[in-house]
């Protein structure tokens, strides 16, 4: 009945009874998104009736009822076929703004309807293959990028970036051509790198490093979403940038870790939506070429470095704030070097671990991040070093035992899912420089067979890769508990049943061998 009522009155009503009848269906409807089938040949006139009255001079706040009630009906795939036509599809375009190049967005007025296309258009190109192939027909990217260009710095519009960066990721997420055109074509990369920078208010203080305000509010839920879909469009826009890197693209790159640092080092409104910022920087940092990952710690300010010259003992006993927060700075410092940034990546990583589920998705794409920067920069691997593996003192617990970071990804190389476990056994591995004797010594044989049998490192050695001598970080604990570690063998049966070290079993097997051939 409702939909019977609202096509009356939409065919044959005046703008007024048609924007009070919409409001009341989209009041009604605003948080259905499952439809009676009875009544979809009803939905569908309705929505034909919706843009011939789009196409009239009636006022704006009936265009906004009538871009509401489509934007519902929009969830609904069944509908869409008859309705996504081009000439719909260029009515959403005008109204959203889409259309005209050199119009500027002065009317305030307009924005609700703006957005309201925006929305619409998302929901039709989301569930119409039709209108995929449409967007394609008509450019939709390139008028997309044009808008934003349009609105990049101006933050009292936030709702039409977010929906028009909404609307960027599902085009390049569903055509590939379409990541390739924003790539190199519009030139997406600067862009969504610019519009990220407008989100967060970055001050530059240098080519590759923002001012960070640790005091400061925290960002706005809109400030906030709209950061968040710039991610997303711009993990679409880099995936495989590290197979095709070229030096000219250097600078670009760095400048997008750079605002990706500053965007680790700032809070959203919630702790949910902070994590999910992360989540989406984290995961646009791995397709940056990890040698351009070099710009996540810089060198300390001189007022940094003045305060890390503070010693705990220079602060009266109650100062008890002053002292927790040298405490907490000498933390993120390693070689005169900054490392705030990976500090927060090594947290999220923990906390990913601490969830308990959903690893490939959530934690995997951390720890591979890791593990790249600490095979190509020293700072960040022996920074991380410290932090995961520190030195060893507790010789009398097993290596998975405890609830430390280090006893959380021991546990980890025996999980049952294969890419987690050969992830976090290879991020421990480049730590300890792809030396077999050192992940022994931080993780134990068994927990570590499975990398060393895959890479054929079973009787030890090293890796592949080259890394720095470090210096012997042995504690007295376990240079005293060292020889004892023998206690643990690699064992095999002898012919008889008993079992024995692996090589002796071995060896009285060849033995047999050789006595048999010997035998006519």
């Amino acid at each position: 009945m409702d939909e019977e009522r609202a096509l009356y009155i939409v065919r044959a009503g005046e703008a007024g009874a048609i924007e009070r009848v919409l409001r009341d269906y989209s009041d009604k409807h605003r948080a259905t998104f499952k439809f009676e089938p009875t009544d979809e040949d009803k939905r569908k006139k309705l929505c034909e009736g919706i843009f011939k009255v789009l196409v009239k001079d009636v006022p704006t706040t009936c265009q906004v009822c009538c871009l509401e009630v489509l934007r519902i009906l929009s969830r609904d795939k069944k509908i869409l076929v008859p309705v996504t036509t081009k000439e719909n599809m260029q009515i959403l375009l005008r109204l959203a703004k889409l259309n005209e190049s050199d119009d500027s967005l002065e009317k305030a007025s307009e924005f609700p309807v703006i957005v309201e296309s925006l929305k619409c258009l998302c929901n039709i190109v989301f569930n119409s293959q039709i209108a995929q192939q449409l967007s394609l027909e008509l450019n939709l990217a390139a008028k997309l990028c044009n808008l934003l260009r349009k609105c990049k710095d101006r933050k009292f519009i936030n709702d039409i970036k977010c929906f028009d960066l909404r609307l960027l990721f599902l085009l390049s997420l569903l055509h590939t051509d379409v990541r390739s055109q924003l790539r190199y074509e519009l030139q997406g990369l600067p862009l969504l790198t610019q519009i990220l920078e407008s989100a967060f208010s970055i001050k530059w203080t240098d080519e590759y490093e923002s001012a960070i305000d640790h005091n400061g509010p925290p960002l706005s839920p809109q400030e906030t979403d709209c950061a968040i879909e710039a991610l997303k469009a711009l993990f679409n826009v880099t995936l495989d940038s590290w197979k095709v890197h070229k030096e000219s693209d250097s600078h670009q790159f760095r400048v997008m870790a750079a605002v990706l640092r500053h965007c680790l080092l700032i809070a959203g409104p919630s702790e949910d939506k902070t994590e999910e910022l992360h989540s989406n920087a984290v995961n646009l940092l791995s397709n940056v070429p990890v040698s351009c990952l070099d710009v996540l710690i810089c060198p300390l300010t001189h007022e940094e470095t003045a305060q890390e010259a503070t010693t705990l003992d220079e602060l009266p006993s109650e100062k008890t704030a002053e002292k927790e927060t040298v405490l907490k700075n000498s933390t993120m410092v390693y070689n005169g070097m900054n490392m705030e940034a990976i500090h927060v990546l090594l947290n999220f990583m923990e906390r990913r671990i601490d969830k308990g589920s959903s690893y490939r998705e959530g934690l995997t794409p951390v720890l591979s991040l890791l593990t790249e920067c600490s095979r190509v920069h020293r700072n960040i691997r022996k920074f991380l070093k410290d932090q995961v593996l520190p030195p060893l003192r507790d010789v009398t617990n097993r290596p998975e035992v405890g609830s430390t970071v280090r006893n959380k990804l021991v546990r980890l190389m025996t999980h049952v899912d294969l890419g987690v476990k050969q992830i976090a056994a290879e991020f421990l591995f480049v730590l300890c420089k792809e030396r077999v004797d050192s992940l022994l010594k931080y993780t134990g044989y068994g927990n570590a067979a499975g990398l060393l049998a895959a890479r054929g490192l079973l009787a030890g050695g090293r890796g592949d890769n080259w890394y720095s001598e470090d210096e012997d970080t042995d504690t007295e604990e376990y240079k005293n508990a060292k020889p004892k570690e023998e206690l643990l063998k690699p064992m095999g049966l002898k012919p008889d049943g008993t079992i024995t070290p692996l090589e002796e079993a071995l060896s009285q097997y060849s033995v047999i061998e050789e006595t048999s051939s010997d035998t006519d």
